[in-house]
């Protein structure tokens, strides 16, 4: 190992970490072309590489088998501190550790389910009035805003117990708040490609009728062995979170240098990025359909299959929460 670890066979150099500036508004389009030209690369600084990893073997290295060498690091902190605070998503050590352990009880399988089910069908309840009254109307919505302040909703419920009330507008304060969330989330992940944000900020310092009553009786029958019983509506969600998943791209820094399953070098500091919404589109990963929207990839003999939690990564938040090994 120390014999390999001296050896410069690092990944090919795609360009400056200023190109995803370049390409902010089509960033994750960009993170594609990287792993269909390069596979495993690097952008870099003067002074950081961030090196991107598309492979599932190499995702399973740094998130599994050397999970002790790859943390959130300073950097990363340093960038997601406005936003998250010193909370489970920005620390590592025995910060993240305590608050891990709170969360995996919180948010224990029997806790999440007897209480998040009710949250999430009153808010899928909410939702679906809000589409069908645009419907009927002939009204045009903008989608990606509803089910984000709908997503808002369930999770301060579930995990505060307020209730935002950003989908159905009733609540100012909901409202405001899922706009400058939305509007902060941007600006953080700006940050990645911006090594002079700290200096900018230096300088720039001197929502009832019978309509609603029978969706409410129905989704009081939608019960979760139902939901469980349904092979093709678990493999169109699956799909569609392959295609478009909750964290499109997500950072860890090395600990120490290391030698990743496909032999190239990381050194010790520099940033990995494993990119999910990339990793999906990959025909190596996926087949030649990779980009195409087909639900029957999840189904064989009519029963739904997972796919390995490094191949298929949506839902990594939940793993590493639940997580024995430190």
């Amino acid at each position: 190992m120390n014999e390999l670890i001296t050896q410069e066979k690092r990944p090919s150099i795609a360009g400056t970490i200023f190109k995803q500036l370049a390409n902010f508004n089509t960033l994750y389009d960009y993170h594609t072309s990287l792993a269909r030209k390069y596979g495993t690369c690097r952008l870099v600084t003067p002074t950081q590489s961030e090196v991107f990893i598309f492979d599932p073997v190499n995702v399973e290295h740094v998130l599994k088998t050397k999970f002790s060498n790859y943390c959130k690091g300073l950097y990363s902190h340093e960038v997601m501190k406005d936003l998250f605070g010193d909370g489970i998503f920005t620390v590592d050590g025995d910060k993240w550790r305590h608050q891990r352990k709170l969360a995996s009880h919180e948010f224990s399988t029997k806790v999440l389910r007897d209480f998040s089910s009710l949250v999430f069908f009153a808010n899928a309840t909410k939702l679906v009035e809000k589409v069908s009254d645009a419907a009927t109307s002939n009204r045009l919505i903008d989608l990606q805003e509803v089910l984000m302040k709908s997503t808002l909703d369930s999770i301060f419920k579930v995990g505060f117990g307020i209730e935002l009330n950003s989908l159905s507008g009733s609540d100012e304060g909901g409202i405001k708040f899922a706009k400058t969330f939305n509007n902060a989330s941007v600006n953080v992940f700006w940050r990645f490609g911006d090594p002079i944000w700290k200096i900018k900020r230096e300088i720039r310092e001197p929502t009832k009728g019978t309509r609603s009553l029978s969706i409410d009786e129905f989704m009081k029958l939608v019960t979760e062995d139902v939901l469980d019983s349904m092979q093709y509506l678990q493999a169109a969600l699956a799909e569609t979170l392959r295609i478009y998943p909750p964290v499109a791209s997500d950072r860890k820094s090395a600990v120490n240098d290391d030698i990743l399953p496909d032999g190239f070098k990381v050194k010790k500091g520099d940033g990995i990025v494993y990119a999910p919404y990339a990793m999906g589109r990959m025909t190596f990963i996926w087949g030649e359909d990779a980009e195409d929207f087909r639900p029957e990839r999840w189904i064989q003999n009519g029963v739904f299959q997972a796919e390995s939690p490094f191949k298929y990564t949506a839902f990594q938040v939940i793993i590493l929460l639940h997580r024995q090994k430190v």
